[in-house]
């Protein structure tokens, strides 16, 4: 199931059903994340939960869209919005869109977003003693991170039940994503 979900073609970000399929793509992620953490791949479970995110940014973007608009200075930056941060979340820009989303409502985004990115630079530089070319020294740190990362991120996909056209998929892909963290992970480092 978790491979089908984030292995589906998107909706295009003007179709209704875009936040939905970034949504099971975010929850697709997170399970994968928790999968590997329990294999002991801890640069590949960072990389699934940095993705979880991005994609969870992707469709609060969507969502918030219109807000995010009447925000924006000009037009150029109301077309770039729409063109570019909701279709594709830059990794450079994940910051400054977390602090666009923060000024919408969504308080705390800007935090999760920093450590999201902090598990992103882990995937591909690993575990560093030294704290130079990542700000994990062990995998146990960035493996607790990973946990961290993913709690929020099922406490932000559950928030928007109330919000959103909430579908038996998107249930199940939550209830499977909290099963997989119960009881708090093991990790096999």
């Amino acid at each position: 199931m978790v491979v089908e979900l984030v292995e589906r073609p998107l909706p295009r970000p003007s179709d209704a059903a875009y936040v939905e399929a970034r949504l099971l793509e975010t929850l697709g992620e997170a399970k994968l994340a928790l999968e590997y953490l329990e294999r002991g791949l801890t640069r590949n479970a960072a990389c699934k939960a940095f993705q979880a995110w991005k994609a969870l940014l992707a469709a609060l973007l969507r969502l918030e869209l219109e807000k995010l608009k009447a925000l924006a200075k000009t037009e150029e930056e109301k077309r770039w919005l729409e063109s570019k941060a909701v279709p594709r979340v830059p990794t450079t820009k994940m910051k400054e869109l977390a602090r666009l989303l923060r000024d919408v409502g969504h308080e705390g985004i800007t935090f999760v977003t920093a450590l999201a990115l902090d598990l992103h630079e882990y995937q591909y530089h690993g575990p560093d003693p030294d704290a130079v070319l990542s700000k994990y020294t062990t995998r146990e740190s960035a493996a607790a991170d990973v946990v961290e990362l993913i709690q929020e991120l099922i406490k932000r996909v559950e928030a928007l039940k109330g919000r959103i056209k909430w579908s038996e998929e998107l249930e199940h892909a939550l209830e499977e994503v909290k099963k997989a963290l119960t009881p708090p992970k093991r990790l096999s480092i």
